[in-house]
């Protein structure tokens, strides 16, 4: 029998006004005002029967300026909304590509309110599309990062014989998280020093530095005393014959701080540039069209300066 209170409204309005707070001082006020006009926006929708913007929707806007409103502060010296051009919403909307429609759908609404307000005079994220550039638009490891993690895993006697194993492999032979889970010991050839990788249509030479994170690998897995076939074998998986988890997979590089994924698609970025890039393709059983993003004038420049070699 209780009557209804506004909490929920109450709430809602707090997590509004903190993300507004949250936009630096010169340019929050047209954040705030981008806010009123988006309640007010939802009062009319409500009173004319149409779809109304929830309060999640609203405040997923109003982090969305605020994350642009630092951008702009801190990244590009900024602080003026009329001072925003095309490359700073470029930018920013690179950042985080994942969210890239998301975002830029907020942008629009909120510049073309500016607009309307005179606050600014052409709006920066007009032309723009939601599909995201083509080419490769992940990290990379620069040279001194790999020669780290490359003595860490040869010389570092307390690295888990797991984490070693996905990272040579993946630091020199560009092997994949899902190709060192399912390697197996009948995929390994002792003699030529070759193993089996995924669906790669040759078997893949090891270098001595490889070779031997391997062998601490499998010493490793006889210390178990499993029947598990698989090469990386872990606690939940020695009474069966199953790969490890994705998800034990993808916490084995915690300890080092870069995901697999990341040093991955540093050898293949320098393989691509470095080589035929069909080649590439053919030797790691991939699609030719998978490596041509990795092409160098589909990336970033600034990705390559910190770890390009100097040649003779």
């Amino acid at each position: 029998m209780a009557m209804a209170t506004d909490q929920a409204e109450r709430l809602a309005a707090g997590r509004r006004q903190r993300r507004i707070d949250a936009v630096p001082e010169t340019l929050r006020p047209t954040v705030d005002a981008f806010a009123d006009f988006m309640m007010r926006s939802r009062e009319r929708a409500r009173r004319a029967g149409t779809r109304p913007r929830s309060d999640g929707t609203i405040e997923a806007a109003l982090a969305i300026m605020r994350d642009l409103a630092r951008f702009l502060a801190g990244e590009r010296g900024k602080q003026d909304w009329a001072l925003t051009d095309v490359h700073d919403v470029e930018a920013f909307l690179a950042s985080s590509p994942k969210a890239r429609k998301r975002r830029l759908v907020v942008l629009g609404q909120f510049f073309r309110f500016a607009r309307s307000r005179k606050i600014v005079l052409v709006d920066p994220s007009h032309g723009l599309t939601c599909r995201g550039p083509s080419g490769f638009t992940g990290t990379t490891l620069t040279l001194d990062q790999q020669r780290v993690l490359f003595r860490r895993w040869t010389t570092g006697p307390a690295v888990h014989p797991h984490e070693a194993l996905l990272g040579m492999l993946a630091l020199l032979h560009g092997a994949s998280s899902r190709e060192v889970k399912m390697l197996q010991t009948a995929d390994l050839d002792p003699h030529a020093r070759t193993t089996r990788l995924g669906d790669r249509p040759h078997p893949v030479p090891l270098d001595p530095a490889s070779w031997a994170v391997l062998e601490r690998c499998l010493a490793h897995r006889e210390a178990q005393q499993t029947d598990n076939p698989h090469v990386m074998v872990t606690r939940q998986t020695k009474s069966g014959r199953g790969p490890a988890s994705t998800a034990y997979v993808s916490h084995v590089h915690d300890a080092c701080g870069f995901p697999p994924r990341m040093i991955r698609c540093t050898r293949l970025l320098d393989l691509v540039n470095t080589m035929d890039p069909k080649l590439v393709a053919a030797a790691f059983g991939m699609d030719p069209e998978a490596t041509m993003i990795y092409l160098s004038d589909r990336v970033d420049e600034t990705r390559f300066s910190a770890w390009e070699t100097t040649k003779d």
